[in-house]
């Protein structure tokens, strides 16, 4: 796996820490974020979209990234939009 760490949020303080990585091998966005409330939680888990279960499967997970980060989301789609296929 070859991580490259794009952003941690401006604003973390010693126990929290919202980071975005771009892992080159897999071509993937990799992040940290909160954990949503209980209702945020289960609004995702009870939203209908057709061609796709409701609610989160094993494996995965739902989190937040403040608006402030955008620009590192951004920055890491281009990341990977530029970056040449790794074998």
């Amino acid at each position: 796996m070859a991580l490259m760490f794009i952003g941690i949020d401006p604003n973390t303080g010693d126990h929290e820490s919202p980071t975005v990585w771009v892992d080159l091998t897999r071509r993937e966005l990799v992040m940290q974020g909160w954990e949503p409330t209980p209702e945020v939680k289960a609004e995702c888990s009870a939203t209908v979209i057709p061609g796709h279960a409701v609610g989160i499967p094993d494996g995965e997970a739902v989190i937040r990234i403040p608006a402030r980060m955008i620009h590192m989301v951004r920055e890491a789609c281009d990341a990977l939009e530029g970056a040449p296929d790794v074998p």
